[in-house]
């Protein structure tokens, strides 16, 4: 089982591996062009100055995931919604890790008296829809063919969890 921590810089490299792994060979992220070390530590201090978390999964072999989040949209009236985003490393892939960040991202999440979070994934993305179903998000919504990536477009459905606050 993965050890969940905030991220320090020094896991940066980490991040960014597993991040442009998954830019490299699957539909989780929709970017096509790989992070840099730059951009990676930008999107860091970012989240740390707002205070939003950013988290790690620690197995016996160093950092296999991490997970974040910020406000959904920004404006004023989506103060208290936050979209998430949590990334595994392929090796380390259905083995709780994912899991075990979105339980912490949520206590996370309800510590900063958030009202929902949500989650925009690839519709193809079976283990992400059933991690997230897991652990009492529901589809909300869907949008066809509003993505590209590997020559093919993509739908976004989104689902969302109320939490309480």
């Amino acid at each position: 089982m993965a050890t969940i921590r905030d991220a320090t810089e020094r896991d940066l490299s980490s991040i960014l591996r597993i991040l442009n792994e998954a830019i490299e060979t699957t539909t989780a992220s929709w970017d096509h062009d790989k992070s840099t070390p730059e951009r990676c530590t930008d999107w860091f201090e970012q989240r740390r100055q707002k205070g939003f978390p950013v988290l790690v999964a620690e197995g016996a072999d160093g950092v296999i995931g991490f997970a974040s989040f910020g406000i959904f949209r920004p404006f004023q009236g989506f103060l208290h919604t936050a979209e998430h985003s949590i990334y595994v490393a392929s090796e380390a892939r259905r083995q709780g890790a994912g899991r075990a960040l979105m339980e912490e991202l949520i206590q996370r999440a309800r510590a900063l008296q958030m009202h929902v979070l949500v989650a925009g994934i690839e519709a193809g993305n079976a283990a992400s829809l059933a991690l997230h179903q897991q652990a009492g998000f529901e589809v909300v919504g869907r949008l066809p063919q509003v993505g590209r990536k590997f020559d093919r477009w993509l739908d976004l459905v989104f689902m969302q969890r109320f939490l309480g606050s």
